[in-house]
C-alpha cells in the first residue's frame, strides 16, 4: 500500500511539473520578467511554486523521522507567509530561480523516494499538504496572460 502511494505521489508531482514547464514553453527571458500577472511576473510563480516544494521536501523529512508538521498555518498566515516569500525572492535572478524549480523538486522526489510509509499520509501534513499541486493554478494564471498577451 505505502509503495502504491508513493508511485502515484511521484507520479502526481511528475504531471504537475510537466503542466507547469509546457506553459512557460517558447517564453523569452523578457516575457519571464515581465511583471504583468497580477502583478508578479512568470519567474515570480516560478519562485513561489520552488519554495513550496522546499517546504514539502522538508515536511516529508520531518514526518518521516516521527515528527509533526510544522505548518499549521491558516489562511491568514498563509497570506502573510506568501507575501513575505515574494518580497524575499523577487529579486532572484532568473536563472536562480530556474535552479531553485529543478532543485526543490529533486529534493521533494528524493524525500518521497525515501520517506517512511508513514510519511505518505496526506493527513498528517499541514499547510504544505502532501499531495497539494498549486502548480495547476498557476499554470492556469500563466496560460490566461499568454493568451491576454497574444503570446
Amino acid at each position: 500500500m505505502a509503495e502504491d502511494r508513493r508511485k502515484a505521489l511521484l507520479e502526481h508531482y511528475r504531471k504537475g511539473r510537466k503542466i507547469l514547464l509546457d506553459s512557460i514553453q517558447g517564453l523569452t527571458d523578457t516575457q519571464m520578467i515581465e511583471t504583468s500577472i497580477d502583478g508578479w511576473s512568470v519567474k515570480d510563480h516560478l519562485a513561489h511554486i520552488a519554495l513550496w516544494d522546499d517546504v514539502r521536501a522538508d515536511e516529508v523529512v520531518r514526518i518521516s523521522a516521527g515528527h509533526d508538521t510544522a505548518w499549521r498555518l491558516n489562511d491568514e498566515y498563509s497570506l502573510a507567509f506568501n507575501e513575505m516569500s515574494y518580497r524575499s525572492r523577487v529579486a532572484l535572478p532568473l536563472s536562480q530561480v530556474r535552479w531553485e524549480l529543478g532543485n526543490s523538486r529533486k529534493r521533494l522526489n528524493d524525500a518521497l523516494a525515501s520517506a517512511a510509509p508513514r510519511a505518505l499520509d496526506a493527513s498528517l501534513y499541514g499547510a504544505a499538504g502532501l499531495g497539494k499541486l498549486h502548480e495547476h493554478e498557476h499554470a492556469g494564471w500563466i496560460r490566461r496572460w499568454r493568451t491576454e498577451k497574444g503570446i
